[in-house]
């Protein structure tokens, strides 16, 4: 590993994963785990919460996970392993550290897929009434699972013509809105989505901070990238600038369209806050009053398809991080094994837990509440021991070169203070909402 300021432990030709991966690669696997209209699910929330305001609540949302994206990428340079933050904790803070990382890492890598071929089922469940969700959920499971077992290239192809569509979608979205907005004027202030649309009384920073806990929670997932830090091609720099890359592009998108329907939205913000049934669908019933039911089937369309590939990025991630613990036999040293480069045993191992995880949530009414109720903990726990592990390696064990008291202390004890202030903001209904 050409750029690697400590080696894999275990590594051998049986434990090494095929390096075929490019720029545009981690990108697509970035993006399709985060999914490029995450904000349709949350909208309605959003904007009740912040009063309005909900084009500033992502705005803030990531700045805030810059942060962590900039302390990934000072340590995918020093330690490009496919264990993530589970490999960063292990060197950095030692090897309890790293086994609780590990574990808190993989409540977002397992249980975050379960709750997309979740949503996918739901969708095509809606689509096809005849046909049980719990059905089209193993269904999604199955597909995406084989793609991974395919080769990371193959699911990067597939993955990458889903996010083509996605894209696509939303730029349909978008120019539909900027035709009706032409045509027709704004609901509400053209400022609004920044200022608030007035409704709650005067803006209030507080209100965009509650807000801003949920969105955060929208990010989870763009971190995956850092898990195929060892079939990279071209150095682990590279990882570097996907993860940075992947987060500004999400924030644009997000950004975008939540200004566009939020000059939509017949609905104030105070009435969204009055009634939370009328929230999940706030994103939707804009499209419907203002553009036409095509569009809002569409959008559906792609949220279902797209769902289930947002898991398939998620399950390799998984994968690669259950391979990096059993290569450190902190899991049994099975995982480890690889077959053409491709970890399938760790891939089967992450396939069948989301796989029960998945159909047993689709069989209960309760099932994503149970699902979520312990992922974004996990997540931002990670993210927290992540900080933890720039400090320790750069500042107190000073194994990276000379300290840079912003990059290697201030940056990342800032990011550790926001992850920490999202944990203790983050209700449960954000955490469901936000997943």
């Amino acid at each position: 590993m050409s750029e690697s300021g400590t080696t894999a432990p275990g590594a051998g030709e049986e434990h090494e994963l095929r390096r075929s991966l490019g720029f545009r690669d981690l990108v697509v696997y970035g993006l399709l785990f985060i999914a490029p209209m995450a904000p349709v699910g949350v909208f309605g929330t959003l904007d009740a919460k912040s009063h309005g305001a909900v084009a500033l609540v992502y705005v803030v949302a990531t700045v805030a996970m810059a942060f962590t994206a900039f302390s990934y990428a000072q340590m995918v340079r020093v330690v490009p392993q496919a264990g993530s933050v589970f490999a960063y904790a292990r060197v950095a803070l030692g090897d309890g550290a790293g086994f609780v990382a590990g574990w808190m890492a993989m409540l977002d890598y397992v249980l975050i897929p379960a709750v997309a071929y979740l949503f996918s089922g739901i969708a095509m469940e809606a689509l096809v009434p005849d046909v049980s969700r719990w059905v089209w959920t193993a269904l999604a499971v199955v597909v995406t699972t084989a793609l991974n077992l395919w080769g990371v290239r193959a699911a990067a192809r597939a993955g990458f013509l889903v996010l083509a569509l996605e894209i696509v979608v939303l730029l349909v979205f978008v120019a539909a809105a900027i035709v009706v907005l032409a045509r027709d004027g704004a609901e509400r202030g053209w400022l609004s989505p920044l200022s608030g649309d007035g409704t709650q009384g005067a803006f209030a920073l507080s209100a965009v901070v509650g807000a801003v806990s949920v969105a955060v929670l929208s990010y989870l997932g763009f971190d995956a990238i850092a898990t195929f830090a060892e079939e990279v091609t071209g150095g682990s720099a590279k990882v570097a600038r996907a993860l940075l890359f992947c987060l500004a592009l999400a924030g644009v998108l997000f950004v975008a369209q939540t200004y566009l329907v939020a000059l939509l939205e017949p609905v104030t913000s105070a009435e969204l806050a009055a009634d939370p049934g009328r929230q999940g669908s706030a994103f939707y019933d804009a499209v419907d009053s203002s553009v036409g039911t095509w569009l809002h089937d569409l959008v559906a369309v792609s949220k279902a398809i797209g769902a289930a590939f947002a898991a398939l990025a998620g399950q390799a991630a998984a994968g690669r991080l259950l391979f990096a613990m059993g290569r450190d036999r902190r899991l049994p040293g099975a995982l480890a094994r690889t077959d053409g480069g491709v970890p399938r045993v760790a891939l089967l191992v992450a396939a069948v837990i989301t796989l029960v995880a998945a159909v047993w949530a689709a069989r209960r009414d309760d099932g994503l509440d149970q699902l979520v109720s312990v992922v974004d903990v996990g997540a931002l726990t990670a993210f927290t021991l992540l900080h933890a592990s720039v400090v320790g390696w750069f500042a107190v064990r000073r194994r990276g070169g000379p300290v840079s008291w912003w990059r290697h202390v201030l940056v990342p004890v800032l990011g550790a203070a926001i992850t920490i202030a999202v944990i203790v903001e983050a209700s449960g209904t954000a955490q469901v909402v936000g997943a």
